[in-house]
């Protein structure tokens, strides 16, 4: 199944608290929960003004209709097509 990054623009993203953070997960897995298995949040990282998620989805159809209806942004959406690390080195 193919593996993909979102970017999100939210400006203050990385000044949302604790709580803040768990409600917008919530919210998300809340969608996921609705539109079945095919679709799984596999992790996010907060930044400044920006969210990138990874998820793993059919397809990007799939991942902006999560994000639709999340109500959340998806600036970018982009299908990985490899994953290196410092062992791709070697």
């Amino acid at each position: 199944m193919p593996k993909y990054v979102i970017e999100r623009e939210i400006p203050g993203a990385g000044k949302f608290t604790a709580d803040q953070l768990k409600s917008i997960s919530q919210t998300s897995c809340g969608v996921l929960n609705k539109m079945g298995p095919q679709i799984q949040w596999v992790q996010s990282f907060v930044t400044g003004d920006k969210i990138y998620c990874t998820y793993i989805a059919p397809n990007e159809t799939m991942v902006r209709e999560h994000a639709k209806q999340g109500g959340f942004p998806a600036n970018a959406v982009n299908e990985v097509v490899a994953v290196i690390d410092p062992t791709t080195a070697e």
